[in-house]
């Protein structure tokens, strides 16, 4: 079997979707005597290509990106432009048996016209911020957006969610949608678990994008409180986004410049000394499908804080593995801090815990579960 992945991010472009790209691939490369194209964006103005693996080549059209952590709507445009009549040329010298579409916006509109100009079919894994209602800051551009994207995934064979509440809100505007569910996972050899070490400030981490819909500014916010009373903490932000400066002079205007810092984008390499130096990881996010940081903190034996959003309750377990808690709910997260700040054979404990339900989590059987998929549809089911 022949198969062209559409992505307009991957490592070092990108975030989430990019990384969790990579690590499916090459376990699909690693179980499979299948083949594997992927079609992506270039940093530069140059079109490039590289091998993956040994039946795994990477082609990039040269969209200009100008930030490495964020793709404009220029460029989402640019790469929907250039990635058709490309993946219309790897088709024709290829004959790919089908399509692997990771994103309704960009991705999904290519899949979706190779289909109609060639036939191909497609299976569409959904982006968070594709689902009409997901991104508070697109909020004026879902009107416009919902109808192209419902003939997307109306298009598509099959469609995939990662959690069952990133799904409900698919069926919100579509209730008639087939979806599968297909979780993320997480490397637990490449997430030593963390020391927790007894002295010290209780040292909280947060890796996600520094932009308003992950929240950053509620954990400042608490973190505020308890330096107020007193508490030891120590607030280390991994990210780069548009609310940087803004969180920034949040930091200086609280005084907690002593009790944060803002580490900006880290490389995946690098990525596992962060959660091996810190003690309790915090996201509260608005809106998340189901978050690669958070299943990483959980292998790295982090108890981990989340918000109330698509697949919080499938990863923490309340009380055990951490706490779920409501967008906004300062209160209730310093509440968790707190008590976190005061014991910390209770962060020991829910770390070990989180360890061990990070287990149920992995890539190889994610990737099976595509493995399924593709073998389904070559065979017309």
């Amino acid at each position: 079997m022949r198969i062209l992945m559409l992505n307009n991010e991957f490592p070092p472009l990108g975030g989430g979707t990019g990384t969790v790209n990579r690590a499916l691939l090459s376990r699909l490369v690693a179980q499979t005597s299948w083949e594997f194209d992927l079609l992506t964006s270039a940093l530069g103005r140059h079109k490039e290509r590289e091998q993956f693996a040994e039946r795994a080549w990477i082609y990039k059209v040269p969209v200009n990106n100008r930030n490495l952590h964020h793709s404009s709507n220029r460029e989402l445009l640019t790469y929907a432009a250039l990635a058709l009549p490309a993946a219309l040329h790897l088709h024709r010298a290829r004959r790919y048996d089908l399509v692997f579409a990771w994103s309704a916006v960009p991705a999904g509109g290519v899949a979706l016209a190779l289909r109609r100009l060639v036939g191909l079919r497609y299976i569409l894994r959904v982006c968070g911020p594709d689902i009409p209602g997901f991104e508070q800051r697109y909020g004026a551009l879902y009107p416009l957006l919902t109808p192209p994207i419902k003939a997307i995934w109306h298009g598509a064979s099959r469609l995939v969610a990662k959690c069952q509440g990133e799904a409900d809100m698919m069926l919100a505007v579509n209730p008639h949608l087939q979806i599968d569910l297909v979780p993320n996972g997480v490397d637990l050899a490449a997430f030593p678990p963390a020391p927790l070490a007894d002295g010290g400030p209780l040292r909280l981490l947060c890796v996600a994008r520094l932009i308003e819909r992950k929240g950053q500014h509620h954990l400042l916010a608490a973190l505020q409180h308890l330096v107020a009373e007193g508490l030891d903490l120590h607030l280390e932000l991994v990210g780069t986004g548009d609310a940087e400066a803004a969180l920034r002079q949040q930091v200086a205007t609280a005084g907690l410049q002593q009790h944060t810092t803002f580490a900006g984008y880290v490389p995946r390499e690098a990525i596992a000394a962060h959660y091996a130096a810190a003690h309790v990881f915090v996201l509260p996010s608005y809106n998340e499908g189901m978050s690669v940081a958070t299943l990483e903190a959980m292998a790295a034996g982090l108890p981990t804080l989340v918000t109330r959003t698509g697949g919080a309750e499938d990863l923490v377990a309340e009380g055990v593995t951490g706490h779920i808690f409501n967008w906004g709910d300062i209160a209730t997260l310093s509440d968790h801090l707190r008590r976190l700040a005061h014991d910390r054979s209770r962060v020991r404990r829910m770390g070990a815990a989180a360890r061990e339900r990070a287990r149920a989590f992995t890539w190889e059987g994610a990737a099976m579960r595509y493995q399924a998929m593709f073998a389904a549809l070559r065979h017309g089911s």
